[in-house]
């Protein structure tokens, strides 16, 4: 039974006036806490075992007197024996009691099972709960759905294997890193099933995911990752907000592109194959001329969600393209929730959201900045999930 928004509500305004803002420690958590930090807010990370000295240590908050961090973001780190530790009842009354708002990132759905998030995950969220499950492929409503039915154009996609008849790329899960990916690419029936062949042999996918796969047109151009926020505190006219742009730094694929023709046709079959593993992540502007239409896209979605996942988008999502020759951009991937390449912009703030703000804003600020102003207008309800 899906956890009642109501109770969640009831929970999150029971805080007081001071709540402090959670996330898990791993992916865009470093921009969640700087940005709540700069708005005047506690923070607390929930991080595994054997990775909590990033946050403990290095970027451990110390204050003064009067309560101002004077050096890092993080005030409290809680260190689970895993990850999946968040579901036990002991910790999620533990996380309420200490007046915790979770902002949702791509570990916490990787980590925690989606029935779990939905059924069980007793904690207010800021963001939008009934959104993160469309960001699975495998999922009938899916993002590449609500795409569609907004009008948003994605590559078109291969039926099969034999309908492949120009570049594709076949978006499938690694065999064993489940939430790394073990992408390929074909422009052929052939190609796909010599590829796949390989790839399955030396362990990198899995021959059962292969037709749950998603195969789809390859769009050649640069990649451009969209960072919105989407404010249901603001007008109408006001509530989308284009805060900043990032692109992805994927091993080995990264490097091999750096390599000459003749350096990578010398390497053999395994190193060949790139392989998509996001290590990282760099700014990028977009021509303004393109503008207009990213944000096009931004609203089309948000009615779509709104109208299919009732309240619709709550704060940051992130709307990944490959903008193609003619200028036009592709929607290939879609995170209702911080994106994670966000990190890239903290403490300095987004291009495109600085201009709107007038000051640094960052997605961990803007997402800080909306709790607080919730707070001051006693709307908090409104963007908690």
């Amino acid at each position: 039974m899906a956890l009642l928004r109501s109770a969640l509500q009831g929970t999150a305004r029971g805080y007081g006036s001071a709540p402090v803002i959670a996330a898990v420690g791993s992916h865009s958590a470093l921009d969640i806490a700087d940005g709540a930090v700069v708005e005047g807010f506690r923070t607390l990370i929930l991080a595994a075992r054997g990775r909590e000295r990033t946050y403990s240590e290095f970027f451990r908050a110390t204050r003064d007197a009067e309560g101002r961090a004077t050096r890092g973001c993080v005030d409290d780190v809680w260190t689970l024996d895993s990850f999946g530790a968040l579901a036990e009842r002991s910790v999620i009354d533990r996380v309420t009691s200490a007046r915790a708002l979770l902002v949702p990132n791509r570990a916490l759905s990787s980590y925690l099972p989606l029935d779990v998030i939905e059924d069980a995950l007793a904690i207010p969220i800021v963001g939008s709960r009934a959104l993160l499950r469309i960001e699975e492929r495998t999922e009938r409503e899916n993002y590449y759905a609500l795409l569609g039915r907004a009008g948003v154009r994605t590559p078109e996609a291969f039926a099969s294997p034999e309908a492949i008849d120009g570049l594709a790329i076949v978006k499938v899960p690694h065999a064993t890193r489940r939430l790394e990916r073990g992408f390929f690419t074909a422009a052929s029936t052939a190609e796909y099933r010599e590829k796949a062949k390989v790839l399955v042999a030396s362990g990198t996918v899995r021959a059962d995911d292969l037709p749950a796969a998603r195969i789809e047109r390859y769009v050649i151009g640069p990649v451009f990752n969209f960072n919105f926020f989407r404010s249901p505190l603001e007008t109408r006219s006001n509530a989308l907000e284009l805060l900043g742009v990032d692109e992805r730094r994927e091993s080995s694929l990264d490097g091999l592109v750096r390599l000459p023709a003749a350096e990578q046709l010398a390497l053999g079959d395994a190193g060949r194959t790139p392989r998509y593993t996001v290590v990282g992540h760099g700014s990028l502007t977009v021509r303004e001329s393109i503008l207009e239409e990213v944000f096009r896209m931004g609203e089309r979605f948000c009615e779509a969600a709104r109208a299919s996942h009732p309240p619709g988008v709550i704060g940051p999502f992130c709307l990944q393209t490959c903008i193609d020759p003619e200028g036009i951009p592709w929607v290939f991937d879609v995170a209702v929730r911080i994106g994670g390449g966000t990190n890239i912009h903290l403490g300095t703030g987004h291009p495109y959201g600085n201009a709107l703000w007038r000051e640094p804003m960052s997605s961990g600020r803007r997402i800080a900045r909306e709790v607080r102003t919730a707070l001051a207008t006693n709307q908090l309800a409104e963007i908690i999930t």
